[in-house]
């Protein structure tokens, strides 16, 4: 079922994202890359926050992670879309080709984005560990691939590499752990520390924060 409900969203996303044009798909690319990344880093602080000084219930501590992520991710988007329809040229003409080349392509990659995106945050959702054929360690798209996982790789390359902060700077998630019997041997953090809280929250119908939760999602 998850993999039918991911190939919706990609097929949605890029049907309405190429309807904007060449231009404005690559806006919206843009726009959905940088809000991604953005919701990464600063999801934790704010379900912290938002634990400390909202509701700090059992119930709430386990909603408060994908709360904050998905929230943040809606929000840079609106944030970004808005600021793009202010500054950008409502229609720039370009050879026909290139107009659907562009179009779909910025298109196909923001549906990627989207799709990789929400994956990753099933992961914080209080829902039990695996559901609906979502599971932490399985290629959840068909089986072919892991969408979350390469969108966990894609930011820790870019909190390591081009958005690092300072000599010494801060990544995205630290930790790997060994996992055997399963296709990756390394595994980082983010995915371990999730399913660990899911599974102790089915098991024991209490909540659970993550495992040696450590800030995963600092400043780049």
């Amino acid at each position: 079922m998850i993999d039918i409900l991911l190939l919706a969203i990609l097929g949605i996303v890029t049907w309405c994202v190429a309807s904007e044009g060449a231009w404005g798909a690559a806006f919206i690319f843009v726009s959905v890359l940088l809000a991604g990344l953005l919701a990464m880093n600063y999801f934790e602080p704010l379900a912290t926050f938002l634990t400390d000084n909202v509701a700090d219930s059992g119930a709430w501590r386990l909603r408060w992670d994908s709360i904050a992520l998905v929230g943040l991710f809606v929000g840079f988007i609106f944030l970004f879309r808005e600021i793009t329809v202010r500054i950008a040229p409502t229609y720039m003409q370009v050879h026909p080709l290139v107009h659907e080349l562009a179009r779909w392509g910025f298109a196909a990659m923001t549906g990627y984005i989207a799709m990789a995106f929400l994956l990753t945050a099933l992961h914080t959702a209080p829902l039990p560990r695996e559901f609906a054929g979502f599971t932490p360690e399985r290629d959840n798209f068909f089986g072919a691939v892991a969408p979350d996982r390469q969108w966990l790789g894609f930011t820790q390359y870019v909190s390591e590499k081009s958005m690092r902060n300072g000599a010494m700077g801060h990544i995205f998630d630290g930790p790997e752990y060994s996992v055997p019997q399963q296709q990756n041997s390394i595994w980082p953090s983010f995915p371990i520390r999730y399913a660990t809280r899911r599974g102790q929250g089915a098991a024991a119908g209490a909540p659970a924060k993550p495992a040696s939760k450590e800030k995963a999602s600092r400043s780049f």
